[in-house]
């Protein structure tokens, strides 16, 4: 039986759409994993409030019609926009779909459970961007990976992890492997004055365990160095060259409202190199 790795990329037009760039480079990206690629672009579905007063001071009905069609156009122009990135490419899907206003973020992190992974494009502008991305993180179950625009396609043959032997990282190394090429270098990266860890030479430790199971694995005891976190982890993944940092993704939410360990607000907040975060 031949199995396929499917990947899952939500799109919202409301109140505004990702930047183009953004989108290019996750669907690039997106394809470049030997992935098929489901994109779906939310519409919205604004409920129509009554009020005499209002509508003689505005026209609150023409209002929302307009922000209706505004998304649903949109939604053609990136379905558009999807279709000509990927070209030729085989195994990529757009579909439309229509949601009331609030609902498209939890609809894009339970139709994320469907397939192996999410690949969603970042963008440091758009907070509607943002708040998908940690709905289908913290919501879906689902390895999501954050793709910047600076992102060029290659074939994943170098991985980085962040790696502190809690739950979510191990997590997250269980998620990456199975995107790593065949013989492809694994890049441990434990950061030493950050946290109080569980013992010493932890990289190490990993990097041996994956060396017998034949994997090419190096451990990187780094440290802080005035950096945040984030930073750290992100630097070290970028001058080793990995294609992907791995890392746990700390959080919660209750009512809507995200609480994030460090090193997961640093990276949304700042992304240099597509980052698989898992939860």
């Amino acid at each position: 039986m031949t199995l396929t790795r499917m990947a899952y990329m939500p799109l919202a037009t409301y109140p505004e759409a990702v930047a183009d760039e953004s989108i290019v480079a996750a669907v690039d990206f997106a394809t470049s994993l030997g992935s098929t690629l489901s994109v779906t672009t939310f519409s919205v579905d604004i409920p129509r409030v009554s009020s005499p007063l209002a509508s003689m001071l505005i026209d609150v009905p023409g209002l929302v019609r307009a922000a209706e069609e505004k998304s649903k156009d949109e939604c053609r122009r990136l379905r558009a926009l999807v279709q000509g990135t990927a070209g030729s490419r085989p195994g990529v899907q757009c579909t439309d779909r229509e949601t009331m206003l609030g609902a498209l973020f939890d609809a894009a992190a339970a139709a994320a459970r469907y397939f192996d992974l999410a690949v969603l494009p970042w963008s440091r502008e758009s907070a509607t961007a943002r708040h998908l991305i940690e709905t289908v993180v913290f919501g879906s179950g689902r390895p999501t990976i954050l793709v910047p625009p600076s992102a060029r396609p290659a074939t994943l043959d170098h991985i980085a992890i962040a790696w502190d032997a809690s739950r979510v990282a191990a997590r997250a190394l269980g998620d990456a492997l199975p995107l790593l090429a065949e013989g492809g270098h694994v890049s441990v990266v434990t950061v030493q004055d950050e946290k109080p860890l569980g013992g010493s030479s932890l990289a190490s430790a990993l990097a041996s365990s994956l060396e017998k199971r034949g994997y090419n694995a190096t451990p990187h005891e780094i440290s802080l160095a005035g950096r945040t976190v984030a930073r750290a982890l992100q630097d070290t993944a970028v001058s080793e060259e990995a294609q992907v940092l791995a890392m746990g993704g700390f959080g919660h939410s209750r009512l809507r409202d995200f609480v994030l360990g460090g090193a997961t607000k640093g990276v949304f907040a700042d992304l240099r190199v597509p980052v698989l975060l898992a939860h």
